[in-house]
């Protein structure tokens, strides 16, 4: 007894077809095209079905593309992703607040989060991670070197537009401060970082 067997073919995609997806800023679609051409044939979708497969691979393509740019602005490491961030055997952590943390909804709440632990057990790599997840989700993000802030306002301060920068850092809804208080703040930055954090408190979330 013989089993047939039906494949899905594909078709080429012809050089006006291509022109006039460019033309629509469109022009990714063509190497993903003839696949899904075949993948409809397969599975019979209608006309309306078709159009909408193409139309989410494009959504999803630029929604990526968007996220990486926006994740490069925000100066997070793209390596850094939760599913990259290894625990080590020895590291004991709660799984629960674990769970709450990558579910973002303290960011909803406008709440913040402390990051505490020994050097090398990835806490910069989870507050990056956290970061990530919040630009899928479309929130504004900034990571920044404790140290690079404090310069940046102190910078600020010489210039006459500290008030300036601490509104424009009080705007950003995910603000990521790395290495904080690696060392002692001067009186400067105490009252920098006091400031920033009352202008943020229960408005944006800060990661530390």
């Amino acid at each position: 007894m013989t089993t047939a067997r039906t494949t899905a073919t594909t078709e080429p995609v012809g050089a006006d077809l291509v022109r006039l997806l460019k033309a629509l800023k469109l022009g990714a679609l063509a190497d993903t095209l003839p696949e899904r051409a075949a993948l409809a044939r397969q599975h019979k979708l209608s006309h309306i079905g078709f159009l909408e497969v193409l139309l989410a691979d494009e959504v999803n393509r630029r929604d990526s593309r968007s996220a990486t740019l926006r994740s490069t602005k925000a100066g997070l490491d793209p390596a850094m992703v939760f599913e990259a961030w290894n625990t080590h055997d020895d590291l004991r952590y709660d799984r629960t607040l674990l769970g709450d943390l990558t579910s973002l909804r303290f960011l909803d709440a406008h709440q913040s989060a402390i990051i505490l632990g020994p050097v090398g057990v990835g806490k910069t790599h989870l507050a990056t991670a956290l970061g990530h997840m919040a630009i899928r989700r479309r929130h504004s993000v900034l990571f920044a070197r404790s140290d690079k802030l404090f310069t940046r306002l102190r910078a600020a301060r010489l210039d006459n537009t500290v008030d300036a920068e601490i509104r424009r850092l009080t705007a950003i809804e995910v603000l990521i401060i790395d290495d904080f208080a690696l060392r002692p703040l001067d009186a400067t930055e105490t009252s920098d970082f006091y400031e920033l954090i009352v202008e943020r408190h229960r408005k944006k979330t800060t990661i530390v």
